[in-house]
């Protein structure tokens, strides 16, 4: 759908101006594609590093009750290793304060990607499939209004 949405994009654009200044409406989509994916994959990345924090605060929350002296077992590199608790509750409260420190990065991230994303789909005016009709008319009134001048073309591109 998104292809179809794209070639006739590409068709106004290419009769609206014989000139184009920039990349195509294919360009323009693929680029926004991958733009989005990168940022899916940062915040599946994020999930399921939370996902790991709370395993540790499980853990460290466990061996806080427990006499240090005690053995436990540790997963080290696929390779079950046996340690007291003492050994192993500061590794654990350590990894943990370094994946808090990663799912924060990850996030600042994410946010700067984000807002690259809304910036592209301002300067190529990419409306989305499922938009509300009130916000793309909207949107089609304002590149109405600026067609006289700027680098913003007339044709919008939708993705679905």
């Amino acid at each position: 759908m998104a292809a179809n949405s794209s070639s006739t994009v590409s068709k106004s654009s290419n009769t609206a101006g014989g000139k184009q200044s920039g990349p195509s409406a294919e360009q323009v989509v693929a680029t926004f594609q991958k733009m989005r994916q990168e940022q899916r994959s940062m915040a599946s990345k994020a999930a399921e590093l939370e996902m790991e924090i709370n395993e540790h605060s499980l853990v460290v929350d466990t061996l806080k009750d427990v006499d240090p002296s005690r053995k436990c077992f540790r997963l080290v590199g696929g390779v079950l290793v046996e340690r007291t608790v003492k050994e192993v509750l500061p590794a654990l409260e350590s990894n943990k304060e370094q994946i808090t420190k990663i799912v924060e990065s990850i996030n600042t991230q994410m946010q700067s990607k984000g807002r690259e994303l809304t910036e592209y789909r301002e300067r190529y005016n990419i409306r989305l499939v499922g938009e509300g009709e009130a916000e793309a008319q909207d949107q089609s009134a304002a590149s109405r209004d600026s067609e006289g001048g700027g680098s913003k073309s007339g044709a919008g591109v939708l993705v679905s």
